[in-house]
């Protein structure tokens, strides 16, 4: 048998206790030499609220967990009788294994996320803001470019009459 990522459909919000559950009843069925590993895909993310800078995990695709582990009758059974989980995503005879390339996408973003949070900026293109710190304080503009990349915004002042672009971080301004 080989080890193989299969992903199951669970219900929103309730992943880590699905998670949770899932794993105690592969430890109290034995099952854990077939059954390896049982995956919230999440992703770490910087987010300022009322002025505080804070790090949330944030998951990448609600609604589902991966499973890597020996298909067989006995692992099928126990996963479609765990509460919570609705089934395998693929065919209802045989559920399908995810692509080896597409399971070390996901697990290579879990690795980089834990090295440093993705930055989380709530501003678009267009959005009218007010600047709350720095030289241009007080001064309203408008979106011009979202670096969400580099934590940066690029916003178009009216300095002396003139429309004059101004790269800020993303906390340093506010939407009106």
């Amino acid at each position: 048998m080989a080890r193989e990522w299969y992903v199951l459909r669970v219900q929103s919000g309730r992943e880590e206790m699905v998670r949770e559950n899932l794993e105690k009843r592969v430890k109290a069925n034995n099952l854990d030499d077939r059954i390896f590993q049982v995956l919230v895909p999440t992703e770490k993310v910087t987010e300022i609220k009322g002025g505080r800078k804070r790090v949330r995990e944030r998951r990448l695709y609600p609604g589902y967990i991966m499973v890597e582990m020996e298909f067989d009758e006995d692992t099928w059974y126990l996963i479609r009788e765990t509460p919570g989980i609705g089934d395998f995503v693929g065919s209802r005879s045989r559920p399908a294994p995810m692509a080896p390339h597409e399971a070390e996408r996901i697990l290579h973003e879990m690795e980089q996320e834990e090295e440093k949070p993705k930055v989380s900026i709530t501003f678009n293109q267009g959005d009218n803001v007010k600047i709350k710190e720095g030289p241009f304080e007080n001064f309203e503009g408008v979106i011009e470019e979202v670096m969400e990349g580099k934590g940066l915004v690029k916003v178009v002042v009216t300095i002396f009459g003139r429309p004059t672009p101004v790269e800020l971080e993303y906390w340093q301004i506010q939407s009106i």
